[in-house]
């Protein structure tokens, strides 16, 4: 079968090439699977991120609108406050006379 030394370097270095060929395949398979887990990783990252921020736009919003509606509140109430200080004033004037 070997006649030679150059068939066994031969069968060899057909060998090595196909046992070669197999661990590149295999590191190619896991390369691929890894970088499969990291995508699935940022992907959920990335929703996380995307929600936290429409969570802290409603809140921004929120804020602005109550914010709004407290200065309405507060200017009522200060002209409240004006009204019946005025009433007080008038009812002790008129006390006074």
């Amino acid at each position: 079968m070997f006649l030679t030394s150059i068939d066994v370097l031969n069968l060899v270095l057909a060998i090595c090439v196909s046992l070669l060929t197999v661990f590149l395949c295999w590191a190619i398979f896991y390369f691929i699977s890894f970088a499969r887990s990291i995508r699935r990783i940022t992907k959920k990252a990335e929703r996380g991120v995307n929600k936290v921020e429409q969570i802290i736009e409603m809140v921004r919003q929120q804020l602005s609108s109550n914010s709004v509606y407290l200065s309405l509140f507060s200017s009522l109430v200060q002209k409240a406050m004006n009204v019946v200080k005025e009433k007080k004033t008038k009812t002790s004037k008129k006390k006074k006379k």
